[in-house]
This record gives C-alpha cells, structure tokens and sequence, in this order.
C-alpha cells in the first residue's frame, strides 16, 4: 500500500508544474484528542478549490486512488481517513453524525483550507451534509455527493447487507462480502483483500453506531438545501428519482445517474466517473 501511495505522490509532483507541490502524509489531532490521518498531493496555489475526499462506511481513504493520481495534476487533493478507519486512530467514542462532521471541520480548519470541494461517497457523503449542517458552507467552493440518499423522494429501499453486531468470524465473512458487493466489474484479489483488511480495523462496536445516525432523512434533505454553491450528485439507478428531484428542485445542483456500476462507482467506472466530475469543476468551480 505504501508503494502504491509513494508512486501516486511521485506522479504527482512531477506532473504538477511550477506550482509548490504537496507530496506527504500527516496527522490531524482533534479537538477531543484523536489523530486523524490525511493526504496531500498536488499543487499548491493560492486561488485554485482544493478537493478534500471523504471515504464511505470504514472504507480507507485510498480506495480514491483513481482520483488521487488524475485529480491532484491539476488540484490541491487531499484524502481524510476518519477516525476508526484507514490509519485513523480508532477512538472508543465518536462515531455519530455530528462528531465527524467536527472532524471534517477540523481538518479544514487546521491545513488552513479554502474554497474547498467536499467529495463525500456513501456515509462520507452524510458526514459531508452533517458539516454543511453544522458549519455552512463558508468554506466550500462546492459539494460532490456520491451514491447516497439526500433526504429527497422517493425514499431509498432497504439494504441488502443489513449489519448488526456479530461473533469476530461472522464479522470478517461479512466485511469480505461486503466489500466485493461495492463492485459490478471484477477487481483484482489483492485489492479486495487489502480493502477487507482495511475495513476490519473498524471494530464491530464502532461499525454499528456508524450506521444508527440517529436523525430523519430530512435532516440531510435540509443541508444539501441549505447551500447555494454547486452540488454535483452522481448515483446509481437506485437513486434516480431522488436525482431527478434534487435537479428539479435545488438552483445550483445538477446530477448524474451511472448504470452498470457497483456502489463504489469511482472505481468501478474511473474514467467516466473522472470525465463528469472534471466537467462539473471546469464549468461550475473554476480555478
């Protein structure tokens, strides 16, 4: 994993241009002590957005690395693993809606980041409308939300993979299938078994209280409304009527729906994935 890291940020500095270039891993310390692990890649100016990814549920930061290696020529690009996943401590307390959305403010805060694009995918996309909740979007040049509910109608259907606490064996099976369920296309065995080693680090107690945010779909159906910058919203079919929705609804959003993809559908189809997503910052957020 390092190697693979070590390469993209390589690439990234050599591709960067002039610019000062960013190529490093850190820690963050928030306000109730935890060390939350960020990357920075690319090039740093002073009137660019900068991207900050925010992954889904116990998912590492690197599963964006397809963003990492083609956003981060052009931007500022940096990665949070939130705590309890990635190399993130893994806390005993924090996992509800408004302590990560503190965390996202934190990081914000503390690299002194501006005009950012929030990119949040699954429970990262939550996190990210729990900040937009908590804090606005002074901060933000725009929202990039990603295979999630926003609140909208219709509501979503049940989960296939309803998760409860289970013995550590059943836990790991679970994680493994869960995992390969994120992917319509294959991928390779060791990608999928380091992303199952990766989403076992969240330990059972935790994965639970990530997935009983205890507020109604209008709670994030408010903050994606309560902002007048730029909303990007890409999605699977399942969540097209919400998508048709939002775009009819919301002034400054505009959506996508991809078919033939997995939940995780910035890897499962990077390049079309990439191409959307440089359009929307190229016409709505600018340099």
């Amino acid at each position: 994993m390092r190697i693979i890291l070590t390469f993209l940020l390589i690439c990234a500095a050599l591709l960067s241009g002039s610019a000062p270039v960013l190529a490093g891993e850190r820690f963050i310390t928030t306000s109730d002590g935890v060390r939350l692990h960020v990357m920075e890649v690319g090039p740093v100016k002073s009137t660019a957005p900068v991207l900050l990814f925010v992954p889904g549920w116990t998912m590492p930061g690197w599963i964006f690395q397809p963003q990492i290696a083609e956003f981060s020529k052009q931007y500022r690009v940096v990665v949070l693993d939130p705590r309890g996943q990635g190399q993130s401590d893994v806390p005993a307390s924090g996992y509800t809606y408004d302590r990560r959305a503190a965390d996202i403010g934190e990081v914000i805060e503390q690299l002194n980041l501006h005009r950012v694009v929030l990119v949040g995918w699954s429970l990262g996309m939550l996190d990210s409308l729990a900040y937009v909740h908590a804090r606005g979007d002074s901060a933000l040049a725009g929202l990039v939300l990603i295979d999630n509910s926003v609140g909208e109608e219709p509501a979503p259907a049940p989960s296939k993979h309803v998760y409860h606490a289970v013995p550590p064996q059943t836990h790991a099976q679970f994680m493994a299938s869960f995992v390969r369920s994120m992917f319509h296309h294959p991928q390779a065995a060791d990608y999928l078994n380091r992303l199952t080693e990766a989403a076992l680090r969240t330990p059972v107690r935790a994965a639970n209280a990530l997935l009983a945010y205890a507020v109604p779909r209008t709670y994030w159906k408010e903050a994606v409304y309560a902002t007048a910058k730029p909303v990007f919203y890409v999605v699977r079919p399942a969540f097209a009527g919400q998508a048709g929705n939002l775009a009819a609804h919301h002034p400054a959003a505009e959506t996508m729906v991809m078919g033939d993809t997995g939940h995780a559908l910035f890897v499962d189809e990077a390049p079309g994935f990439n191409a959307a997503l440089h359009s929307f910052l190229d016409r709505r957020i600018g340099g």
